[in-house]
């Protein structure tokens, strides 16, 4: 079963998102048989390349949220991740920017097999320690943590090959209906948006896994020694096992 995730590195939805989803696979009966892939949803464009501001003063600018209510909204996200494992999980106290070099190094990484490993890393170096993940020295760093060649990395983002990888992501997730992010796909039939919990998550697994491999019908057997409950193994069998 293959499982699409498109996530913004510092939408705190995402974080916990992808966080949930894992937790499903982990108590789904067929997790073994689950890929999980990370995409990138870049919905930082408004900010300028190497801008990197509060989320306070972000949310301010775009949503004219602040005082009370933007404590409550977030307070709220941190508080849930808490309750399910993820701590520290920093919202308010950290800061927003362009985030497109990022998902860069994300398809760099995908590219060379290390796609959950990657966004693991950075989900947890922005979200767990507030680190930036902006500019190409600190995610470089990252490039490191992930097991990655630092150089190969670098010539990877200076020369811009991933830039159509990130635009591709970002178009399909639109294609498939998705209006923001996280946005999860399931084996191109289930579409999920939004940060779903882990019991709904873990339903639409089952309920996708039932209707893909569904239980054959098994006829009842005649034969003697058989009754409805199956057959039993013959005596002079038993007795010379």
């Amino acid at each position: 079963m293959r499982v699409e995730i498109w996530s913004e590195i510092t939408c705190p939805w995402c974080g916990l998102g992808s966080h949930r989803l894992d937790r499903a696979v982990e108590r789904f009966a067929h997790g073994d048989a689950v890929e999980v892939i990370h995409r990138s949803f870049p919905l930082s464009d408004g900010f300028p390349v190497g801008d990197v501001i509060s989320v306070r003063e972000a949310t301010l600018r775009r949503y004219g949220l602040s005082g009370a209510p933007l404590e409550a909204k977030t307070r709220q996200v941190e508080a849930m991740a808490e309750q399910e494992g993820l701590s520290p999980y920093r919202v308010l106290e950290n800061q927003v920017g362009n985030t497109q070099l990022a998902h860069e190094l994300l398809a760099h990484a995908t590219a060379e097999g290390k796609n959950r490993l990657a966004w693991d890393t950075v989900f947890r170096a922005y979200f767990g320690a507030a680190r930036p993940v902006f500019g190409l020295a600190e995610l470089l760093d990252l490039a490191d943590e992930v097991g990655l060649d630092r150089e190969k990395a670098q010539q990877a983002l200076t020369e811009g090959r991933f830039q159509q990888q990130v635009r591709e992501d970002r178009a399909e997730a639109q294609r498939l209906g998705a209006t923001g992010a996280p946005f999860i796909v399931i084996d191109g039939k289930y579409a999920v948006a939004g940060a779903q919990t882990t019991d709904s998550l873990l339903g639409i697994l089952r309920q996708a896994w039932d209707e893909t491999h569904p239980t054959l019908p098994v006829a009842g057997d005649t034969a003697p020694g058989c009754g409805p409950d199956g057959c039993a193994v013959p005596a002079d069998h038993a007795a010379h096992a």
